[in-house]
């Protein structure tokens, strides 16, 4: 892998977002749940690998900011009057935990892998809502994660690096964003990040 960056195979599609603006309360609800189980992601993954302390530390910077989204998300959430709701399964990332491999190296490779993906599809969609949204806090806000998911999609691929060959990952990361692709285009369009 030459550099940090890659793309998804597919955008978006339009009407997603006129799904979002329809329902906002919706989406934020669901946001803010998304930012908590990834905090919760990255804290699983410190404790299931811990023998991995070249990038423990960076796990837990990612899970720190993770947390602070998850507090932003849910500040708005209460100017709004709004309450986190019980837990539901994302079919999104659930779909894709389903195609991890089994096997340490491999399974670890691809938890990496589908993390960067979720992340930059996440980086997609908050720069979508930051360009549509019309309270000048919420475009902001979203500006901020934008940018923020994207440097998280790179700091996954980064850290991988630093204990695998380029040609552990290229591969794979190709064969899950094409998946990916697939489970977006098979997904029910409604107000929530997947």
């Amino acid at each position: 892998m030459a550099n940090k960056s890659f793309e998804l195979q597919s955008t978006t599609a339009p009407e997603w977002v006129a799904k979002v603006l329809a329902d906002f309360d919706r989406f934020l609800i669901d946001h803010a749940n998304c930012e908590r189980k990834a905090n919760a992601m990255l804290m699983s993954m410190i404790a299931k690998y811990p023998d991995r302390t070249a990038i423990i530390p960076q796990l837990i910077e990612l899970a720190l900011e993770e947390l602070e989204h998850f507090s932003e998300a849910y500040r708005f959430m209460r100017q709004r009057g709004l309450r986190l709701d019980k837990d539901e399964p994302d079919p999104y990332v659930n779909q894709l935990l389903r195609l991890a491999r089994h096997g340490r190296d491999e399974r670890f490779i691809d938890r990496m892998l589908i993390a960067s993906v979720v992340e930059r599809r996440g980086a997609e969609r908050f720069r979508i809502v930051a360009e549509h949204v019309i309270e000048p806090d919420l475009a902001e806000f979203y500006t901020r994660l934008w940018k923020s998911e994207v440097k998280h999609a790179h700091v996954f691929l980064l850290l991988l690096q630093k204990e695998y060959p380029p040609e552990m990952i290229d591969d794979r990361l190709h064969e899950l964003t094409t998946a990916e692709a697939e489970i977006i285009a098979g997904l029910e369009l409604r107000p929530a990040l997947h």
